[in-house]
């Protein structure tokens, strides 16, 4: 059964999952500048890897300011049956997340929202286009002309991962959430195009203008015709790396 999407309110915070409420890997800078750093911990996944700096209460704070200042900075992705969120996108002004600027490919263009991170519940990866959609389509209302977004190429190899702690993490791993950054395949698929090359961290922008919304849901549903549909695994190994 497809997802619904709505925008998030702060009321509703509590319903999201507990990594999209507790991470703060983009809001949070441990160089000093973000409030509250005292606050924020470093929680061990269920796998075993470090999953980053975690604080709810500087995500939440950091939510509700935005909503106030700018307006709507997330979309859910809600299964109709159990009312449940299964996933969630978050966009802001660049200068809002503080992470953006450790980016080797920064900074994000001046006329553009940075799309952040993409999170799906486990068996909802492949929505995660549907969520992707519902953030173009309340820019393109809002008049924003681009967003940008930075992505991961590298494998899970030690050098890969290695450089990505020392770039974004000033060496502390625990400071990294590897699964708060977006895959480059699955922005490249949606029709973001490479501005800044970087072997393992480019950054991406796709143009917005009025109609890309329903123009992307309908190249995506003509390609599913003359293709063979994408394997679930696919989608799911792009969120696991």
């Amino acid at each position: 059964m497809a997802v619904s999407v709505v925008s998030l309110e702060l009321e509703d915070f509590e319903t999201l999952p507990l990594h999209a409420r507790r991470c703060v890997f983009w809001e949070v800078d441990r160089s000093g500048s973000a409030p509250a750093i005292d606050t924020v911990i470093s929680s061990p996944s269920s796998s075993g890897e470090t999953a980053g700096p975690e604080s709810e209460f500087d995500k939440e704070a950091w939510l509700s300011g935005l909503l106030l200042e700018w307006g709507v900075c997330c979309q859910v992705a809600i299964e109709p049956s159990t009312e449940r969120v299964v996933g969630a996108a978050f966009y802001s002004p660049p200068g809002r997340v503080p992470r953006a600027a450790h980016f080797p490919t920064a900074p994000v263009g001046a006329d553009a929202v940075l799309l952040t991170t993409v999170r799906m519940e486990p068996g909802f990866e492949s929505d995660a286009v549907t969520v992707i959609d519902a953030v173009v389509a309340d820019l393109v209302r809002r008049g924003v002309r681009a967003v940008e977004a930075f992505g991961f190429s590298g494998d899970d190899d030690s050098l890969a991962m290695d450089l990505v702690t020392l770039l974004l993490g000033s060496g502390m791993a625990s400071d990294v959430c590897r699964r708060c950054i977006l895959p480059t395949d699955l922005l490249s698929d949606f029709g973001f195009e490479v501005v800044a090359e970087d072997p393992y961290l480019p950054r991406l922008r796709l143009e917005l203008d009025e109609g890309l919304g329903w123009k992307s849901q309908v190249e995506r549903a003509l390609k599913k015709l003359v293709e063979p549909a994408t394997p679930v695994e696919v989608v799911e190994a792009a969120f696991s790396r």
